[in-house]
Parts: C-alpha cells; structure tokens; sequence
C-alpha cells in the first residue's frame, strides 16, 4: 500500500476524511486544483435537534470561473463565524466531551484567516492532535490527474458522492438520520467520545 494519501482541502471533515488519514504514513492535501463548489472543502455537517445541519463557509470567488483553492478568501462581510459555533453549541453543548474541545476549536474559527485553506489547515492539526493522530501533513506544489489511485482520495470523499465507508456506531446527543451520518464532521464523534474518537474511525 502506497505510504502517502492525497486528499482536498475539508473544513470540519467527515470522520471518513479521518479514517483514511489513519491508514497511512503521510497526508498531502491539494493545494492546486481549482477550487470545488458544494464540497467539503468550506462546508461541514453536524447533527443538531433537527438532524443533520449544513454549515458552511462563505468565500469571495470573484470574476474568476477558475480560481485555486490556494487563493480562495473566506467572505467575513457575513457573520458565519457566530453562526456556526452557535450551531455547534445548540448541537453538542451538553455531549460528554465539549468542554474539553469547544474552546480549541472556537479560537481557531475566530481568528480571521485570510484564505479557507489557512483556516482548514489549522483545524486539521487541532483535530488531529486531539484524537492523537500523529501524521506528517504537507501540499502539493503540482497538480496530479485523476487516475484512479486508491490512495488519492480528493475528490472521493465528497457530500455528492456514495460511499462504502460507515462509521461505527456510537452514543449522541441526538438520534443520527441514517442515511446522513457518514457525512457528519469529526466533530460529533469528538465531542461525543473524546479520547476514544480514533476507535470509532
């Protein structure tokens, strides 16, 4: 098996982004490509009271079709930022182990990063340091092709697509819509597990 997985940039990711990451040595997040509409590249899942909740996070395209994902700007002329940890609140404020993480994350989403790939990355090492994920994480500096590659997994692990992977089941807050639990973020089985999180992948 390759020791290296590719994969897109994810904000908040679904735990299947964190099951593939643990299978190997090292992550190379695409840095390259053209940014992705409707993806989880600034959009995440949580379950609230009402099931299975979009959040995602508004970035300024511009005039251009074709923008790099590098240089995509998160939009603060909108007040996301307050309404998704309200969200996250609402949705995990009373599971066993939000006490300990809430904070980490809310820093982080808080501080106003200028690109959604800044914003994604540093989530991504809190989160992995959380569920003790020890991994090297670096990007691409070329784009690749497409060809098929089971360790290249950027535009696989997708909200659009089916997918074979299925979180184990674990004790929520709330009960999970079936048919939408795989694309819950990290965060519920984080918030809800705590140290065991990485069993759970």
């Amino acid at each position: 098996m390759p020791a290296t997985v590719y994969l897109s940039t994810a904000y908040l990711p679904p735990s299947e982004y964190f099951a593939a990451i643990a299978e190997y040595d090292e992550v190379l997040i695409e840095n390259e490509e053209n940014y992705l509409k409707q993806s989880y590249r600034n959009r995440c899942y949580i379950l609230s009271s009402d099931g299975i909740q979009l959040l995602s996070v508004p970035v300024l395209l511009g005039s251009l079709h074709k923008t790099p994902v590098r240089d995509i700007r998160i939009d603060y002329s909108k007040r996301w930022q307050q309404v998704h940890l309200g969200a996250i609140m609402s949705s995990y404020g009373s599971s066993p182990f939000f006490l300990y993480y809430f904070e980490i994350l809310q820093k982080i989403i808080l501080e106003n990063h200028i690109f959604i790939l800044d914003l994604n990355q540093e989530l991504l090492r809190a989160i992995l340091g959380m569920i003790r994920l020890d991994k090297k994480v670096s990007f691409t500096n070329k784009f690749q092709p497409v060809e098929g590659k089971s360790n290249d997994l950027r535009y696989r692990i997708s909200p659009k697509k089916a997918s074979l992977y299925h979180p184990k089941k674990y004790q929520q807050v709330f009960d999970p819509d079936i048919q939408g639990s795989r694309q819950l973020s990290i965060i519920d089985i984080l918030f809800n597990k705590g140290p065991e999180t990485k069993a759970y992948l």
